[in-house]
Parts: C-alpha cells; sequence; structure tokens
C-alpha cells in the first residue's frame, strides 16, 4: 500500500510492473481494484509499469478539509501530481466511466505528456444523459445527484446496499447481473462498497456531475492517440463516445458486442487484448490506429 498527499489529498496508489507507465483511475464507487482484480492489471504489467490510483471519495484515498477537489479539473491535476511524485515524464492514462470524464479533461488540456489516452465506458461531458436499463431516456437525474435533495440522516449500511444492487442492477450493472458468470463478477462489484464512506460517494455524486458540456473544440485538441472503447449495451456512454471518436483527431473506436458498461469485469481477457493491442500499435506506430 502507498499514499502521496497532494494539498488536502492523501490519495491511495499502487505501482506495479516495468517499462513505459500507465496510471489508471476507475468510475464511481470503484477503485484501483476494478482493474487489479479482474486480471488487467497483471496482464499488462507483464510489459508496463502499471501506477493505478483511488480517486477523492473512493477506496483508500481520504480528502480532509471543506474544500475536497470533487471536480473534474482538480482531480485531473491529480494526476500530474501522482506522476511528478514517481518521477514520471509522460504515461498512458487509463481510464473507466466517471474516472474517463477527468481523463479526458486531462486529454484536452495536458495531451502533451501523454503518450495515449485510454477512454472506457465514459464521455467527455460531466452530466451525462441518463437511461434505464432499457435504454429509455431518463428525464432527470436521481434523487442522490441531486444537490438540493437533503442527505439522509441515517444510510443503507453496505449489506442493504449490496442487496439492493443485485435485485436493481440498474443501467450500468445489468450486463453484467444477466452473465452466466456474475456469480464470479459480484464478488469485484460488492468489494468497492466495502472500500468506500457512502456520505463521500453522494458528496462526490452532487459536486461532480455538474457540467452537460462536451466541450467539443477541446476534444479537438487533444494531440495523442486515443482509445476509445465500450460495450455494446452502455446505453450511458454510447452517443458521447460516438462524439468523441468524431471529434479527437487520432482515436480508434471499439465496441465489445454483449458487453454492458463494466467491460473490465464482464470481459477482462477481451478487454486486456484491446488494451494491449492499442498500446503495442502506438508504440511501434505512433498513432491510434496499425
Amino acid at each position: 500500500m502507498a499514499f502521496f498527499q497532494h494539498g488536502n489529498a492523501r490519495i491511495y496508489y499502487e505501482d506495479v510492473g516495468r517499462g513505459e507507465p500507465i496510471i489508471s483511475n476507475h468510475g464511481l464507487s470503484e477503485d484501483a481494484n476494478y482493474w487489479s482484480e479482474t486480471g488487467v492489471t497483471d496482464a499488462l504489467a507483464e510489459k508496463y509499469r502499471v501506477v493505478s490510483m483511488d480517486m477523492r471519495a473512493h477506496g483508500r484515498t481520504v480528502v480532509e478539509g471543506e474544500s475536497r477537489g470533487y471536480d473534474a479539473d482538480t482531480m485531473a491535476a491529480d494526476f500530474d501530481a501522482l506522476a511528478d511524485h514517481l518521477g514520471i515524464g509522460k504515461f498512458h492514462l487509463l481510464s473507466h466511466a466517471t474516472g474517463g470524464m477527468v481523463a479526458a479533461r486531462y486529454g484536452m488540456y495536458r495531451s502533451e505528456r501523454l503518450l495515449s489516452l485510454i477512454l472506457t465506458d465514459t464521455g467527455s461531458e460531466t452530466r451525462p444523459t441518463m437511461y434505464d436499463a432499457k435504454g429509455n431516456e431518463l428525464t432527470a437525474l436521481p434523487p442522490q445527484f441531486d444537490a438540493e435533495t437533503p442527505m439522509p440522516e441515517e444510510l443503507p449500511t453496505v449489506k442493504q446496499i449490496i442487496a439492493g444492487t443485485h435485485a436493481n442492477p440498474g443501467v450500468f450493472l445489468f450486463k453484467m447481473a444477466e452473465h452466466p458468470y456474475s456469480d464470479i463478477m459480484w464478488p469485484v462489484y460488492d468489494g468497492f462498497l466495502h472500500r468506500q464512506d457512502r456520505r463521500q460517494i453522494i458528496e462526490f455524486m452532487r459536486t461532480f456531475y455538474s457540467d452537460p458540456d462536451p466541450r467539443v473544440e477541446a476534444l479537438r485538441q487533444v494531440s495523442c492517440p486515443t482509445l476509445i472503447l465500450l460495450g455494446e449495451f452502455d446505453y450511458v456512454f454510447y452517443k458521447p463516445s460516438e462524439l468523441m471518436a468524431k471529434e479527437i483527431p487520432d482515436n480508434r473506436h471499439v465496441i465489445m458486442p454483449g458487453c454492458g458498461h463494466m467491460t473490465a469485469i464482464e470481459d477482462p481477457k477481451w478487454t486486456t487484448s484491446e488494451l494491449l493491442d492499442f498500446l503495442d500499435c502506438v508504440s511501434r506506430t505512433g498513432h491510434a490506429n496499425w
């Protein structure tokens, strides 16, 4: 276990492997184990140095004080702080979902420091259009995203949250729940819930998801090779991924048939294969595609 201090954030990270560095983050309610427990980290670490971080409000990272920094720009600066702490110059940036929104912002304004940008199951706006598990657009965000809704005095226990999530997996987890090996996949996701502070997660949601602007002009300024990967049934990020693929100059857009939002959990071998092929292509050609 390792931590570094960036302002009022004590950020947890794991550092394995040797080679060109990859810094990774993760999605909402997840942590660095999204990549490690699925075997993706170990597979990448055979050729690369993989530095996986827990974002603010997530996992083992602790933020103190009133200014939490639960916004995309502050969290993008955490990438620079971590790289500087480890003496890393340029690096590949691997991301998922909410973490991908942060990574996209970093790529827009700091891609000169990136060897490549990998955006899985994500978009460039931080307030995406929401859908239900049948692909129907919702007219409003769920109440836990609404800063005007009072914070409950008592929150459900982890056991209650897990039971509720299994019973109603929603748009992000329904394909994982339908998978024939879901009994193997659920413990990975449930582990995230045991390592989080639920009040901080709710505070994060109410702060972070605030900008519906995909920043098209800034996407056009991303100057590094970019992989845009998502599952076929990731309804929330299907259109945002198409937009990024249209606007980012040098990108590879991959749709994984049969998968939902949790691609590294649902099919870690396929996800790893796509990542390694892209990274090899960048190393050999300097571009996103062969």
